[in-house]
């Protein structure tokens, strides 16, 4: 069995000068799974007033974290592949949902580099399902793949925020900044609109509408975010004994004024002080790559919010990044992948 991987992460701009950063925008902006609005009006608010207002600052922000290797993100990723490939003795390529390399690209140099593949399984780095992130990366690379007409299968890993290698890397990754005493941990998540969850409703009757909606057992559970970012908060508790009182998740990067997932990331920054805790350690699960949204959103503008309302110490812990665990993580979740669909022909 000949097998290659492409591993799916989100994108960042070509570089942090401001016109790629709003060709970047442009495209991460327009996509219907994003902004999912009628084309017209999408255009308008997104070509006509937050691409030119928001790409000069987002630009700053870049070039505040850019390293020599270039965009965090990418540099990560691409880091994390060849330790992939290392690892599993298969090769193994990376694409973006967003600006470069493009899937296309990437599949176009897997058919040439190796001919005669059965298969190339497809890694996005999502562990939560969402149909702004996982949906769409997804989606993205199949029609690359369609239209490439390819010899080989195409595969592709689910998500797999309560698989238990994940669980364990997060959990690992979190366990020596708690070696220190501290008041509260939080888990915080890229925030989604509330229409995206009752979008992604395949009950149509289950999520927001149901109490408790997250505990109550439904179908509704496989596409639903809100309740898989519970579940693997719940879980990495569970493997590292914090109490219930001592953590809890929010919802960052808010794009709008639309109502998104509470609470806001934002606000529990700002009023966690005001409950007494001094110590705050922050975790992003869904982020498996340091990226603008960690180093720039939580260790700057998320350390301000919390320090200048009373809180005390503040640490950031980083995403898995290359972390061992998280590199066998990957390679076993392809191969399970893998497994399923041909052990079973």
């Amino acid at each position: 069995m000949k097998t290659a991987l492409i591993l799916v992460n989100l994108g960042s701009p070509d570089s942090p000068e401001t016109r790629d950063v709003r060709v970047y925008l442009n495209e991460f902006l327009m996509d219907e799974r994003v902004i999912d609005i009628p084309k017209f009006w999408r255009t308008l608010l997104v070509k006509g007033i937050i691409s030119p207002f928001r790409a000069p600052k987002s630009a700053a922000k870049y070039r505040r974290i850019w390293t020599k290797e270039g965009a965090p993100l990418i540099a990560i990723t691409e880091n994390l592949t060849k330790l992939v490939a290392a690892k599993s003795g298969i090769p193994a390529y990376y694409c973006m949902r967003y600006a470069n390399p493009t899937p296309s690209a990437v599949l176009e140099q897997i058919a040439k580099e190796h001919p005669d593949l059965d298969a190339v399984i497809m890694v996005p780095l999502y562990p939560h399902y969402a149909m702004s992130s996982y949906e769409t990366a997804v989606e993205h690379v199949k029609a690359a793949f369609n239209a490439g007409k390819y010899s080989f299968q195409l595969l592709t890993v689910p998500p797999f925020y309560n698989h238990p290698s994940y669980l364990r890397a997060l959990a690992e990754s979190i366990r020596p900044f708690l070696s220190e005493p501290y008041d509260h941990i939080l888990f915080t998540y890229h925030g989604v609109p509330v229409r995206h969850i009752l979008k992604s409703d395949i009950t149509g009757c289950h999520c927001m509408k149901v109490d408790n909606c997250c505990e109550v057992p439904s179908p509704a559970h496989q596409f639903c975010y809100r309740h898989q970012v519970k579940v693997t908060t719940d879980r990495v508790a569970e493997l590292l004994n914090i109490p219930k009182d001592k953590y809890s998740f929010s919802f960052q990067s808010r794009l709008g004024s639309d109502k998104w997932l509470q609470p806001y990331t934002a606000e529990r920054l700002k009023n966690l002080p005001k409950e007494g805790v001094k110590k705050l350690v922050v975790v992003s699960p869904a982020f498996v790559a340091d990226c603008l949204e960690t180093i720039e959103e939580l260790d700057d503008e998320g350390k301000e919010i919390f320090e200048s309302n009373g809180g005390e110490h503040f640490t950031r812990i980083p995403c898995l990044n290359v972390n061992e665990l998280w590199v066998d993580t990957v390679v076993q979740l392809a191969e399970e992948t893998m497994r399923s669909v041909f052990v079973e022909k």
